[in-house]
């Protein structure tokens, strides 16, 4: 699912912009959104005359476009003839990459749930919202793998839903949040609500770490979740932001092949 991250980046692109005297030399729209805090970190030559730029704000990113006549400004998807993700290509190559290597000491400290292994031979993280279907997608997919000896340490973030955060509040409080995350699972889509209890005013010490967790999940650059952050066989940090295919798996968890048979899975293979 995704967050509205470049939503956040472009609010004073889209609400009520004003004419700013600042970064003259930028289109008329790109002005308007300097002067409502958004900072131009690069402008580049795009597919079909426009011009793409990456904006920042608050530490996020995004891309957009202006018209050859640098009239109008476009905001979302660019794709080409082809299906090509050009939107995607141009944020590998343009966005700069988070630290990963500092983060994930971050990472390792922050309040999570740990499910699987106790002993494992390989670890992965995944940032997760209760509500969010793919992360329960993944969560099934990861089953075979965690019997095989991984450990997932689940980094719960609420946003997609106003039970989100009840829901996460209570498995963090819960004497075994475990259990309570696996009981979440299990029970995905069946319309349970947490009791009232579970608030951000009754835990505001659960309420502040999850407030960190979305911040943490951000600086990694995930526009929603699951959000997925491993160390490869060499040591080095990977993401994978979105359900990964099955066939990814393997290679993630550093793991054999294991055998997933859930129809519901059927169509990530």
């Amino acid at each position: 699912m995704k967050l509205s991250l470049q939503q956040t980046v472009l609010f004073g692109v889209v609400l009520g912009l004003s004419a700013s005297a600042f970064a003259a030399g930028y289109p008329k729209v790109i002005q308007n959104a300097v002067g409502q805090g958004v900072k131009v970190e690069k402008s580049f030559p795009a597919a079909s005359g426009m011009t793409g730029w990456v904006l920042s704000r608050q530490g996020q990113y995004s891309i957009v476009f202006t018209t050859p006549d640098n009239k109008t400004l476009l905001a979302g998807l660019m794709i080409d003839e082809s299906g090509a993700n050009l939107s995607q290509e141009y944020a590998g190559k343009y966005i700069p990459k988070p630290d990963f290597a500092a983060l994930f000491k971050e990472l390792e400290n922050t309040a999570m749930i740990v499910e699987g292994a106790k002993s494992p031979r390989s670890t992965l993280y995944a940032f997760f919202d209760p509500n969010c279907p793919f992360c329960h997608m993944t969560w099934k997919a990861l089953q075979p793998y965690e019997a095989a000896g991984l450990q997932v340490r689940w980094v719960p973030v609420a946003y997609l839903a106003p039970s989100s955060l009840p829901k996460a509040i209570e498995m963090l409080a819960s004497a075994n949040p475990t259990a309570a995350f696996r009981a979440n699972e299990q029970n995905f889509g069946k319309g349970r609500n947490p009791p009232a209890k579970f608030t951000a005013s009754a835990y505001p010490e659960i309420a502040k770490k999850l407030e960190k967790n979305a911040g943490l999940m951000q600086k990694f650059g995930f526009n929603g979740t699951p959000g997925i952050v491993w160390k490869d066989k060499s040591g080095k940090v990977t993401v994978k932001n979105g359900m990964p295919r099955l066939s990814e798996l393997p290679e993630m968890t550093g793991l054999p092949e294991q055998k997933v048979d859930d129809p519901e899975l059927a169509k990530f293979r």
